[in-house]
């Protein structure tokens, strides 16, 4: 099965899958925004990433795109749905078609590597199925070809306890397009790599992501693959968009109004 099959979001035929996001606003604290009224407007393929220091509010923008967090106040439109709104069962629906990537990998340790993929399928299979791991056999032939594609097929019944950080952080993607998302957000998720395989994690993000039209919003510290990765770089700094355009676009006195400072340059 070739990457696009592997990956294709389910969408109507002709469907497009875009985010809009219209003053975002999110305070922890009555008065204290960590995020400053934030519009952005995602296409529907490519790596959006996202820059900027600790602490300015990049990781708070994707949990309140999934409602990991709840946001404050403002929009967040998914194919015209405003996922801020949605509760319940409504919202649960609309998160299966969001997939996440995380810096940390969120695996559950003691499951083997073609369970953890499966678990991307937890949205779609009755609750008695996930518990019985009975998944359907397609489910189970798709998650085969997504650890082939992601360079694991002789990891499937390996825990992932037993991978390195690289191995634990492809099974991560594997298991985020294992939803057929419209949408994957990616959390740091080079930061606990070393350089090489940093590249190699994020080749392959965008290479399966490209394949199937996927758009990706990437928190990353690192501006070189930002620039080397991503179609669209924004910078966050005290909360508010100050930056955002292509990579070629970035220049030094961008990167200090983002991080303030120049020495680090």
């Amino acid at each position: 099965m070739d990457d696009a099959a592997l990956a294709a979001p389910l969408t109507r035929p002709g469907a497009e899958a875009g985010l809009v996001i219209r003053g975002l606003v999110k305070e922890y604290v009555p008065g204290q925004p960590v995020l400053r009224g934030i519009d952005l407007a995602i296409a529907p393929d490519g790596i959006t990433a996202v820059i900027g220091p600790s602490g300015t509010g990049k990781s708070t923008l994707l949990r309140c795109i999934n409602r990991l967090v709840e946001p404050t106040r403002g929009e967040i439109l998914l194919d015209g749905t405003d996922l801020a709104r949605l509760r319940g069962r409504s919202l649960r629906l609309a998160r299966r078609r969001i997939g996440m990537v995380f810096q940390e990998y969120n695996l559950v340790e003691r499951l083997t590597v073609m369970e953890n993929v499966l678990s991307g399928r937890l949205g779609y299979v009755p609750l008695w199925r996930a518990w019985l791991r009975r998944y359907p056999d397609a489910d189970i032939a798709r998650a085969f070809d997504l650890l082939d594609a992601v360079g694991l097929p002789e990891h499937a019944t390996r825990r992932a306890d037993a991978l390195s950080g690289g191995q634990r952080q492809r099974v991560g993607i594997a298991r985020a397009l294992m939803q057929q998302p419209a949408l994957l957000l990616a959390d740091e998720p080079t930061s606990s790599l070393d350089p090489k395989t940093a590249v190699e994690v994020m080749e392959l993000l965008a290479r399966l992501t490209a394949a199937a039209g996927v758009p990706v919003i990437l928190n990353i510290h690192n501006v070189d693959l930002a620039r080397r990765f991503a179609r669209r770089i924004v910078g966050i700094s005290g909360g508010a968009v100050v930056f955002d355009g292509p990579p070629e676009a970035l220049e030094p006195g961008h990167l200090r109004q983002i991080y303030g400072g120049e020495d680090w340059l």
